[in-house]
C-alpha cells in the first residue's frame, strides 16, 4: 500500500490547485500493476488529525507513514506549471519506505513491501532519506517529450479525433495525467535499479 502526501507548490505560480496534480499522481500510482494507493482525502484527513498542513521534516514524514500504515510514502513538489499550449509541468518526487516494509526496502516487482536488500538499514533510517527520487520538467515543446506523449496516448485516445494524440498537449488535465504517469515510472525504475545494484555479488562491484 502506498500513499502520496500533498505536493508542495514551488512553481512560482498560483493559477492552479496543487491538489489536482496530487490527485493525478495518486491515480498514476494506482494504475501500476499490483500497487494500491490511498486516496488523497484519506491522507489529508490523517494529516489534519496530526495537526500537519505540510511535511517539513523527516520526523513528520516518518510519523505520517506510520500513522497511515503504508509500505511507501511519496512526497514531492510541483516545480513548474504552465497550462498554455504547449504546456509545461515539472515534478520532483521522493519515495520513502514505510515502517511496514521492515527493512526500509521495497520490492517493486513483488510489490508486497517484502525484504529484498539484506544490507538495507532499518526502516526509520530510510524514512530519514528517500530510497528513490525522480525529478524532471516536462515541456511539450521538447520533441522527445512529444514522442513520449504519443506513445502514452496509444490506446488511450481516439486516433480519428481531430487532434489525435496531441489532445494530451491541448488539455492540461490530460497533460498532467501523462506527466504524473511518466514521473511515477521514473521513480519506480530508480528503486528497481537500486535493488538490482544491492543484489550484485560483492565480487562484481
Amino acid at each position: 500500500m502506498f500513499a502520496v502526501a500533498p505536493l508542495a507548490n514551488e512553481s512560482g505560480t498560483t493559477v492552479f490547485q496543487p491538489d489536482t496534480v496530487t490527485d493525478a499522481l495518486v491515480q498514476a500510482v494506482s494504475e501500476v500493476e499490483g500497487l494500491t494507493c490511498l486516496p488523497l482525502n484519506r491522507t489529508l484527513a490523517v494529516m489534519r488529525g496530526m495537526g500537519l498542513r505540510e511535511l517539513r521534516s523527516p520526523r513528520e514524514v516518518s510519523a505520517l507513514a506510520d500513522a497511515l500504515g503504508v509500505d511507501g510514502l511519496i512526497v514531492g513538489a510541483i516545480t513548474a506549471y504552465d497550462p498554455y499550449d504547449p504546456p509545461t509541468l515539472g515534478l520532483t518526487l521522493a519515495l520513502h519506505a514505510g515502517p511496514i516494509s521492515g527493512s526500509g526496502s521495497l520490492n517493486i516487482d513483488e510489490l508486497r513491501g517484502s525484504v529484498t536488500d539484506p544490507d538495507a538499514p532499518e526502516a526509520h533510517r530510510y524514512l530519514e532519506s528517500p530510497i528513490a527520487t525522480a525529478s524532471k520538467v516536462y515541456s511539450a515543446r521538447n520533441h522527445a517529450v512529444q514522442i513520449d506523449i504519443r506513445n502514452y496516448a496509444e490506446g488511450r485516445s481516439d486516433p480519428s479525433a481531430p487532434r489525435g494524440w496531441q489532445t494530451y498537449m491541448a488539455s492540461m488535465p490530460l497533460y498532467t495525467e501523462f506527466v504524473t504517469h511518466a514521473t511515477v515510472g521514473r521513480l519506480l525504475d530508480e528503486e528497481r535499479l537500486r535493488l538490482a545494484r544491492a543484489r550484485r555479488p560483492e565480487s562484481s562491484r
